[in-house]
């Protein structure tokens, strides 16, 4: 009797003391242009290799891969079904990112719906399709609100949702940055580009948590954007690591878009970025409402002192 009543006693406490979900820190992890090009390590068949194996190791159940399925006809593509499979079997979802990677302010919308239609038909029937799209370059139609509302409708009609992204320290141009480096012979100092990784993405998540809470009143579950790249496959054990050191929890893509963030559809002058940028600009936040490393003036003098180890560019 005295074991199970401390048994009980011991759980009541647990319960207690857990944090309400909405001051918890949830955050999910998704991987856009998927199957990318080759990065400045790995043969495209060895990053799918080396992400699926280092997800696996950090404790990663679900993450989404938002698939471009035109980049099938690349150089870099070939293969590419076999290694979006080979996600899907790990236990990761797949979800749309276009046909063709276009940004919507820069063609017709029904242009753009036919791209996503596209992509649908290549993904339809997979097991581990989810109903998302993401936008290419999370762009909108930045100040054109009739080509966003008419992505909307499309997008409702079709049964999709927006694949929304709430935090981004855009890994994309710290892998563009280590391409260039590696291409022209330079030396990496993979600690530091590591440790710049880890902090980028960690102070992204804190940022955005922080604006959401001032916006929403909650944290919600996050979704951060990566792209499949060398360094993420090198470094995601590293960068997960460094999330729960501050609190957060991975969860899965399902969880995270099934937080009411999902319904959000901000009326902001440009719609383009992420969605904890537009609801605290709906709202009338002051700037700064984005992290400050999505901008290269800020992030290429950090990898250029402490990844190269030399002087920053001087600005034109």
């Amino acid at each position: 009797m005295r074991i199970v009543l401390l048994l009980l006693l011991t759980l009541v406490s647990a319960c207690a003391t857990r944090a309400p979900v909405g001051e918890q820190k949830r955050i999910a992890l998704t991987f856009d242009d998927v199957p990318r090009v080759r990065g400045a390590f790995m043969t495209p068949d060895e990053r799918t290799a080396r992400l699926i194996a280092a997800l696996k190791q950090a404790g990663v159940r679900q993450a989404a891969f938002f698939v471009t399925p035109g980049n099938l006809d690349t150089p870099d593509g070939a293969g590419g079904e076999k290694r979006i499979s080979a996600y899907a079997a790990a236990g990761h979802v797949l979800a749309n990112h276009s046909f063709g990677h276009r940004a919507l302010s820069a063609i017709p919308a029904a242009d753009y719906l036919a791209d996503i239609d596209r992509a649908e038909a290549w993904l339809k029937g997979r097991k581990a399709r989810r109903p998302w799209f993401r936008h290419p370059y999370l762009n909108e139609g930045r100040a054109d609100k009739a080509k966003r509302d008419a992505i909307r409708v499309g997008l409702k009609a079709r049964g999709l949702r927006n694949g929304y992204v709430t935090v981004d320290g855009s890994d994309w141009n710290m892998d563009a940055l280590t391409t260039k480096a590696v291409q022209a012979g330079k030396t990496i100092d993979m600690a530091a580009l590591r440790d710049l990784y880890v902090e980028t993405h960690v102070e992204a998540a804190e940022f955005n948590d922080a604006l959401a809470r001032r916006t929403i009143d909650r944290s919600p579950a996050h979704v951060m954007l990566l792209h499949e790249t060398d360094i993420a496959a090198l470094f995601i054990p590293d960068l997960v690591k460094g999330l729960r050191a501050k609190g957060w929890t991975i969860v899965t893509a399902d969880e995270a878009f099934g937080d009411l963030l999902r319904d959000a559809m901000p009326d902001v002058p440009s719609a383009q970025g992420t969605l904890t940028e537009a609801m605290a600009w709906q709202k009338g936040l002051p700037a700064p409402r984005w992290y400050d490393r999505a901008s290269p003036r800020i992030a290429d003098p950090l990898f250029a002192t402490r990844v190269l180890k030399e002087a920053p560019a001087k600005p034109e």
